[in-house]
């Protein structure tokens, strides 16, 4: 029988995926709702890699129109910018914005976003969770 509690590493290619369609998977690996064993009060074993994050692919005139707010918390400390602007500047921090809207707005949010992982190109320094996970699994 396999072993659920062990870290799984999922690898997910983001090239010409849409936007919200590519975060509802993400948040549901993170939550662990793939598994059998899931509960909403445990933190679940999966770490997601995203790659290719650049090129991602929005529908829509939201490029333009969609703004993505953010504030300092100090008065008068609302930054706007577009959705286009932002994903040229910083595409990981679209997506990481996006799949954390997804998720529970609870303590456990905080660290089930670090689990995520996310790369604007194809290489990622986690080539060795990967290879260990096709090994282990057979």
């Amino acid at each position: 029988m396999k072993n659920l509690n062990k870290e799984n590493w999922i690898e997910i290619n983001a090239k010409g995926r849409t936007l919200g369609r590519l975060a509802t998977e993400i948040s549901v690996y993170l939550l662990g709702k793939n598994k059998p064993t899931y509960s909403p009060d445990k933190l679940s074993s999966n770490f997601v890699i995203i790659t290719n994050a650049s090129e991602i692919h929005v529908t829509g005139s939201k490029l333009d129109n969609k703004e993505i707010y953010s504030h300092s918390g100090f008065i008068g400390g609302l930054k706007r910018e577009t959705l286009g602007n932002a994903l040229k500047s910083n595409p990981s921090k679209v997506l990481r914005k996006s799949v954390k809207g997804m998720l529970p707005k609870n303590k456990l949010s905080e660290k089930l976003i670090h689990r995520l992982k996310i790369y604007a190109g194809a290489k990622h320094p986690h080539s060795s969770q990967l290879s260990n996970r096709s090994s282990n699994d057979n």
